[in-house]
């Protein structure tokens, strides 16, 4: 069954970064759009007015971005900083520091501790950075000693590449196909230690909005779909669940080309999800059925992020060359934010229970 294309609808935003896109967020309360880049700054957009709303430099390339609310928000810094942006005041302070560049970070509500005691902390930033720790901070303590803010360091067996996290798990990606799920109360030892299923190094880790599993994505084409086993119970009920499978992949000349999944993106509201890959393609998957339901029409470049809005009805794609080829003429970075139709993310009617919905 030939699967439908949609057009390029997207509007494209104005004041795009200038040097590689790394990562952008929708908020989880409005359309603002927080968006990191290798030019050294933070952009918050308004995406539905198409406005550049704040702009925030950074000491080097700016790897990750999160909203804490519509007021502030926490970046990733290659100056090794973690940052906590005041999006009214255009004022920035540091969070904390790693020793090597900070890949990741996150903004958890969920409450944590630092050990299984009564040392609660009512929400935390979680950074994974390439000098192989994770942190975990109190922004609370922004303003006053950053050693105050740290909660927590836990050591990681290799650079941290991706995180992501649901409910009271953080799962943390690294080099060396490594993968540790932690639950945030009691971060003594992760919960799962485990190597990723697919044989070439991860690009991209998400969560499913149901906090069952999450997938991820390697730089061989490939997403593979994992569930958080507790009990050998959990493990023969989950095997038929559990697969990996081909994509952003293409024929051509008798071989098979390959290219990296850079982005995965679950939808809020219907749990299927898009992946984003180097060949500028947005996919849209069925993970219920095991089908794509959509491909958009190519973007300019690589797909570098994706991220839908609060309530699926807009996606943001970053079109940013990802220098997979090195260096090499290619189109400037751009940002589209393009209406999400039903027909679009809707799964089709369940064969059996859906694990990501």
């Amino acid at each position: 069954m030939a699967t439908a294309v949609a057009p390029v609808t997207g509007t494209e935003l104005t004041s795009p970064p200038s040097d590689g896109i790394s990562n952008l967020r929708f908020s989880h309360h409005s359309d603002h759009l927080l968006v990191s880049s290798w030019d050294k700054r933070v952009r918050l957009y308004d995406a539905s007015a198409n406005v550049l709303r704040g702009e925030f430099l950074h000491g080097g390339a700016v790897l990750d971005c999160c909203f804490h609310d519509d007021t502030s928000g926490f970046s990733a810094s290659g100056d090794n900083t973690v940052r906590r942006l005041v999006f009214d005041y255009e004022r920035e302070d540091v969070l904390g520091r790693h020793d090597a560049p900070v890949r990741c970070v996150e903004y958890s509500y969920a409450t944590g501790s630092l050990t299984s005691s009564t040392c609660v902390y009512p929400g935390q930033v979680i950074t994974g950075s390439w000098d192989k720790t994770l942190k975990c901070w109190d922004p609370r303590g922004a303003t006053s000693s950053q050693e105050r803010a740290l909660v927590g360091t836990y050591t990681q067996p290799e650079r941290v590449y991706s995180i992501s996290l649901v409910g009271n798990r953080v799962v943390v990606a690294t080099a060396g196909r490594h993968v540790n799920v932690y639950d945030l109360r009691n971060m003594s030892q992760p919960e799962q230690r485990r190597e990723s299923s697919l044989k070439y190094q991860t690009r991209c880790v998400r969560c499913y909005p149901n906090g069952t599993g999450y997938a991820l994505s390697s730089v061989e084409g490939r997403v593979a779909m994992e569930f958080f086993e507790l009990t050998e119970a959990d493990i023969d009920a989950l095997r038929s669940f559990r697969y990996a499978f081909k994509c952003h992949r293409k024929s051509e000349a008798g071989r098979d080309i390959v290219y990296p999944v850079n982005a995965i993106a679950f939808h809020p509201v219907y749990g299927t999800f898009a992946t984003g890959g180097c060949d500028g393609f947005v996919n849209v998957w069925d993970g219920n059925n095991k089908k794509r339901l959509y491909q958009y029409s190519k973007y300019p470049t690589s797909v570098a992020a994706l991220s839908f809005n609060r309530d699926g009805r807009l996606l943001a794609v970053a079109s940013s060359y990802t220098y997979e080829e090195g260096e090499k003429p290619h189109e400037p970075d751009a940002i589209f934010v393009r209406n999400v139709n039903e027909v679009e993310v809707k799964p089709k009617p369940k064969a059996y229970p859906n694990p990501t919905s």
